[in-house]
């Protein structure tokens, strides 16, 4: 069993920055994704950000690219969402995921962090 703990959430202006962080308790050491997804309310939650465990490759939605970064720490199994140059257009309750791609695939999500950034 896996477990995500999120922090980093808050209130920012537009142009600031946020960082969030999502801690994994448990192996996950045979997973092979980590990453964010966010949801505003009335819509869908969108993938923000991908990494590969084995490897490092990363991956963004394009509304992101450029101004979001996505790191680990294999270390504590931690993953961070660096968000610079914030939107209002950004707020949302972003979660975090842990995927494993087997058959069938595993997925484990963290609580949500919100996130609003003012205009």
């Amino acid at each position: 069993q896996v477990q995500l703990v999120e922090s980093g959430g808050g209130l920012v202006q537009t142009g600031g920055s946020l960082r969030l962080s999502c801690a994994a308790s448990g192996s996950i050491f045979s997973f092979n994704a980590m990453g964010w997804y966010r949801q505003a309310p009335g819509k869908q939650r969108e993938l923000v950000a991908t990494i590969i465990i084995g490897g490092g490759r990363t991956n963004y939605a394009d509304s992101v690219k450029g101004r979001f970064t996505i790191s680990r720490d294999g270390a504590k199994d931690t993953v961070y969402l660096q968000m610079n140059s914030l939107k209002p257009e950004d707020t949302a309750v972003y979660y975090c995921y842990v995927q494993k791609w087997s058959i069938p695939a595993y997925t484990y999500w963290g609580q949500g962090t919100q996130v609003t950034v003012s205009s």
